[in-house]
């Protein structure tokens, strides 16, 4: 099945359902109904199932998932077995703090190098992951076999850099500048807008006032 057959909408629920498995499987979850999880979710039991029939037969009528299985299956379904190797564009704070978050090594990614024009910066490490200059990025990408790109630059130099990522042959890019990027149809973007976040936040809080 190819990735736009199936609603975005629909992939973000399957991410959720894979970190909330993570949380309950390290507090000891053996077995969990759809009810039981939709709850957690706030989600409809049939959202909930349907989204999972998207990658299979899972659990048991009347008996319910095994939390172990179902979180290795999504996490199959979502790629998760390939351990692909992230390169950080932008090396302020938050590249910085990107490179050394743990999460990515929790989910089987490694970062393998940090990209910035600061000369003061390049050459250097934060953690294990050593900062290069970004006027070398596609020969170092493709030398580190670099396969996600993370935009962690102003607005202003994010189509720069994935002009850049897309030349080096990355094949996927998350970004985290608030601008919309242009790349081929073969590499896809993932946009972690900070702003829009504020946005939908601040909307429940005024209705709430």
């Amino acid at each position: 099945m190819k990735y736009e057959e199936i609603p975005h909408v629909t992939l973000e629920r399957l991410a959720l359902y894979h970190r909330t498995l993570q949380q309950l499987e390290e507090r000891g979850f053996d077995i969990i109904s759809s009810q039981q999880l939709s709850g957690f979710l706030n989600i409809k039991p049939e959202k909930l199932r349907r989204d999972l029939s998207y990658c299979g037969s899972f659990g048991t009528r009347r008996v319910g998932y095994p939390v172990s299985e179902l979180k290795r299956q999504l996490g199959k379904f979502l790629g998760l077995h390939y351990h692909r190797r992230i390169g950080i564009v932008g090396a302020g704070h938050l590249g910085m703090a990107l490179a050394i978050d743990k999460t990515f090594l929790e989910l089987g990614f490694s970062v393998a190098a940090l990209f910035d024009k600061n000369e003061k910066l390049i050459g250097s490490e934060i953690g294990n992951v050593k900062i290069y200059d970004f006027a070398k990025l596609e020969s170092t990408a493709k030398r580190k076999m670099i396969e996600i790109g993370v935009i962690a630059v102003p607005k202003d130099s994010a189509q720069e850099a994935a002009d850049a990522l897309v030349s080096a042959g990355i094949l996927g890019i998350w970004n985290f500048a608030p601008v919309k990027l242009f790349t081929p149809k073969n590499v896809p973007v993932l946009d972690a807008d900070l702003s829009f976040g504020l946005r939908i936040l601040n909307y429940y809080i005024t209705q709430a006032e």
